[in-house]
């Protein structure tokens, strides 16, 4: 893998913040992996006690339920950071993160990380900022659980996926998520998602290519999510 100071990705997160002598002092200190699809970056309870910087590929984070059934709360690609939150307040982690795909990614120690906290304010900030947006993606979800019905959250989730992650050669959304993991981010069964799926197809929304789905209206589908 390359060095800190070399590698685009980290201009997508708070590392950006960091100067090329502490680029170099990050790059001798990290350790990096490939994660294999289904394999855990980390499990929900787990001391991670330093952040995860993913290089290629995407993963889940949920969160397990009563009811020992994973619900995912949000989606991670390359260019972001796990584990930040678990670091600062100093508890273990709150979710469990799971690649979607094979990934490569970076692990860098709390105490290195810690220390640049010391030094370099405008990456304390952009930390800071960081968690915060997620708190507020998290304030979104919420309301949109209560308030939305899961036909209005299942048209949101495509566009969602659609935007953020971009479709294949074949016009199929590129990040494959399965009937039970689309369902899970929906919070509904998965039979029902399985359903509403049906229904969009026989409506021309979407076309349901084997396990893979093509978005055909998407004019239409926000004006659903809406």
């Amino acid at each position: 893998m390359s060095k800190c100071e070399q590698c685009i990705v980290r201009e997508f997160s708070s590392l950006k913040a960091l100067n090329k002598d502490e680029l170099i002092k990050l790059s001798d200190c990290k350790t990096s992996k490939i994660i294999k699809k289904g394999e855990s970056i980390f499990e929900e309870g787990e001391n991670v006690n330093g952040i995860f910087c993913i290089k290629d590929g995407v993963c889940k984070l949920t969160k397990l339920s009563p009811n020992g059934k994973d619900h995912i709360v949000k989606l991670v690609a390359k260019g972001e950071l796990l584990g930040q939150r678990s670091m600062i307040s100093d508890e273990p982690a709150n979710l469990s993160a799971v690649a979607l795909e094979d990934m490569q990614v970076c692990f860098i120690p709390k105490a290195e990380i810690l220390g640049f906290f010391d030094k370099n304010n405008q990456f304390s900030m952009n930390v800071m900022k960081s968690i915060c947006g997620d708190l507020r993606l998290a304030d979104d979800h919420m309301v949109n659980m209560a308030q939305k019905s899961v036909k209005e959250r299942l048209a949101e989730t495509l566009i969602y996926l659609h935007e953020t992650f971009g479709t294949n050669t074949d016009k199929t959304l590129k990040v494959q998520l399965s009937r039970e993991e689309l369902a899970s981010m929906i919070g509904t069964a998965t039979e029902s998602c399985i359903r509403l799926l049906s229904d969009f197809n026989k409506l021309g929304l979407i076309e349901l290519v084997g396990k893979k789905i093509v978005l055909k209206d998407i004019n239409k589908l926000k004006k659903i999510a809406d």
